[in-house]
């Protein structure tokens, strides 16, 4: 049996704070926005009186409503409800049996944790950098020179610190594909010698403004093997920076709250900012989520600036010193036009790239959807913040099929009308039970059931005092006036393709239990959690735009000798460590593929697949790791290829450019570079197979 790994100092969750600085603000050092009088979960716990597994709560669900009754009961139950998990696609584990070889999708050898400077990938594997921090992908742009960086030149280059990766098949081109990524923040230190945080340049100022956002490329795929490599100056290639005109659409879109001087139709935006995780429609569009949008603006003004985290003073960037938009004593509205989810159509160049205000606004982490059985599409988010709420919105529109240009058109208009719910969480053991150390309650497992709450359809308001545009535009206030449960940071919200069940990636709230803050309770179940977990949620008769729904907790992470740990009841020696769970993705397979972000365990972040389901479910295995100071973003994984954004690589706290913490990904005596990684396997094989 392995000793428990040993564990690393960290400023906040596991990252350094240069990374908790230039990311998000530093904000798990400000003062909670969420100072709402919501119930937490545990509260609501204690009044629970079902003591049913969430399987088992999903049944009642099921057979109830198929008979009438409000609940399962007599000699025959136990059969009836087992008889409802089978229908439902589930059933409880049965006694391990695993063959030598693993899940399917997951036959790979493990790789061990690591603090090696590179991307370590499992025997058999091999890998490529696609596309590096600053490669040109415009016409006219020029190479990559870090002592010469202009934001002419950033404008058509690749963008600084990729997350969220889209690839996407591209027609009548043999072998190439459409890559898309988001560019979530920069960090300044790292990219310009000699660097001032208290006089950054006006130059420095608009090459950061330029290395924001979205780069679409295309890339090509070397024939025998899983090789990638970037098309320069492709016709669809296209960078969106913090200056390029984004379109603001659906039931907010002209509402005085989203005036300003610059633009008074409300309408029209400059710029997107700090896209973290996003979406793949099956529209063939892409989503992109406007995270830690707060840091960007300075002089807040208002309880509805300080509910979104947005300080009263100046900016760590000082761009408000550039640009009177991003000082909101003079443009107290500009904050509200970001936060929201952004919709790209890669193979347009010439598109304007839309804002939906129907989905809400937040620190959107994600926005992935499905479709209904009828086509419309459902999107879950989660605003990603210690203490804040989970959401789905329902479209009313139903998808067309077909490519053709009535079909795409209509397709672009399907997340503009809809209706958007906010999640309540109960938990089915009592509060007793819920200890804070992550012992299981006595029904053996951490589930419960919950409800979608409406907030608001259309130019329609659910939320008493507030309008329809109050609500999309100050969307956390909505959800604290109807009483959603408060999470810890949920991040990545991903469906399954298989089995429609959603998965919640929850990364960590160290702030758990402290003092004055929220104690544990079944949905988070552990104090100073520095590990996080992830929760499987089932729709109420597996229909996404149901207003109710079952939840457990799929895996709790952290080292599986830690008895808090679990890994959906598979035996925990034969797992591996995994911590701060972050972005999500599926294989075909059904397997649940997990990037970290900020590994408390002493190994650098990686990338990790976990089978969902059969009898091997909860079998966890670590696929890669990223250099010193990097977070794996991404993932894409395909049959023969995984792709993994490795971000912010070499940011460690006292690392600068002229002393860096790492030498990924060219070597010593060059500038460390945010890059996309490929791997795939040696022989040509399928991944994990």
């Amino acid at each position: 049996m392995r000793n428990l790994l040993p564990l690393i100092s960290s400023h906040s969750g596991g990252r350094s704070a240069l990374t908790c600085l230039f990311r998000c603000g530093d904000a798990c050092f400000q003062e909670i926005p969420n100072t709402s009088e919501n119930e937490y979960a545990g509260d609501i716990i204690a009044r629970a009186v079902s003591r049913r597994s969430m399987m088992r709560a999903a049944a009642v669900v099921t057979v109830a409503a198929a008979a009438g009754t409000a609940a399962l009961t007599g000699p025959n139950a136990p059969q009836a409800e087992a008889a409802a998990l089978a229908g439902h696609g589930h059933k409880p584990n049965p006694p391990h049996k695993p063959a030598p070889s693993g899940a399917r999708g997951l036959r790979f050898s493990p790789v061990a944790p690591n603090k090696n400077d590179k991307v370590t990938v499992p025997d058999g594997y091999s890998q490529n950098v696609v596309i590096r921090w600053g490669e040109p992908i415009l016409r006219g742009a020029p190479a990559f020179n870090p002592e010469k960086q202009t934001a002419k030149a950033q404008a058509g280059q690749f963008g600084y610190n990729n997350d969220f990766l889209s690839l996407l098949p591209l027609r009548g081109e043999r072998g190439r594909q459409v890559l898309v990524a988001n560019h979530e923040y920069t960090d300044e230190i790292l990219m310009f010698r000699g660097y001032d945080p208290a006089n950054p340049t006006r130059e420095q100022v608009e090459i950061a403004w330029a290395a924001h956002g979205l780069s679409v490329v295309v890339v090509q795929e070397e024939s025998r093997t899983g090789k990638l490599g970037a098309v320069s100056r492709h016709p669809l290639n296209r960078r969106l920076t913090a200056t390029s005109e984004f379109r603001v659409t659906g039931p907010a879109a002209g509402s005085d709250l989203l005036r300003t001087s610059a633009d008074r139709t409300g309408s029209r935006v400059l710029g997107t900012l700090n896209n973290c995780a996003g979406g793949t429609t099956p529209w063939g569009t892409t989503l992109h989520g406007e995270e830690n949008f707060n840091q960007y603006f300075a002089n807040g003004t208002t309880a509805e600036h300080k509910r979104y985290g947005i300080g009263t003073g100046a900016t760590e960037r000082k761009w408000e010193r550039f640009d009177r938009r991003f000082d909101l004593a003079k443009e107290p509205n500009e904050a509200n036009r970001f936060g929201w989810v952004v919709e790209l159509d890669p193979y347009d160049p010439d598109s304007t790239p839309r804002k939906r205000t129907a989905l809400g606004r937040f620190k959107h982490e994600a926005a992935e959807p499905r479709l209904t059985s009828d086509g419309r599409p459902v999107v879950y988010m989660g605003d990603d913040e210690r203490f804040d709420y989970l959401y789905k919105f329902v479209s009313s529109k139903r998808m067309k099929k077909g490519t053709s240009r009535a079909a795409r058109e209509h397709n672009l208009t399907l997340l503009d009308e809809g209706t958007l719910y906010v999640a309540r969480l109960t938990g089915d053991s009592p509060a007793s039970e819920i200890d804070g150390s992550g012992r299981h309650p006595d029904d053996g497992e951490f589930d419960g059931s919950g409800v979608w709450i409406p907030l608001a359809t259309g130019t329609t308001s659910h939320v008493p005092g507030m309008t329809a545009d109050e609500v999309y535009v100050y969307t956390r206030l909505a959800g604290d006036k109807v009483g959603a449960t408060k999470m810890d940071r949920p991040e990545d919200v991903e469906p399954s393709p298989r089995t429609g069940r959603v998965y919640v990636a929850l990364t960590n709230n160290t702030d758990r239990g402290k003092e004055g803050k929220a104690p544990a309770d079944e949905a988070n179940p552990r104090n100073l959690n520095k590990h996080g977990q992830i929760l499987e949620l089932a729709e109420n008769w597996d229909d996404p735009t149901s207003d109710g729904f079952a939840w457990r907790l799929f895996l709790v992470a952290g080292d599986p000798n830690d008895p808090s740990t679990y890994f959906a009841g598979f035996p925990k020696d034969r797992v591996s460590p995994i911590s701060c769970p972050d972005n999500v993705a599926f294989d075909d397979h059904g397997n649940l593929w997990i990037s970290t972000d900020g590994n408390q365990l002493g190994s650098h972040d990686g990338l990790f697949g976990v089978a969902t389901h059969g009898d091997r479910r909860g079998e966890l295995k670590q696929f890669l790791t990223v250099p010193a100071g990097a977070e794996t973003c991404g993932p894409v994984i395909q049959d023969r290829r995984v792709l993994v954004a490795v971000q912010h690589p070499g940011e460690v706290d006292g690392a600068s450019v002229e002393k860096p913490a790492s030498t990924w990904p060219d070597g010593p005596g060059k500038i460390v570079r945010p890059s996309v990684v490929a791997v795939w396997r040696k022989d040509g094989r399928d991944i994990g197979v």
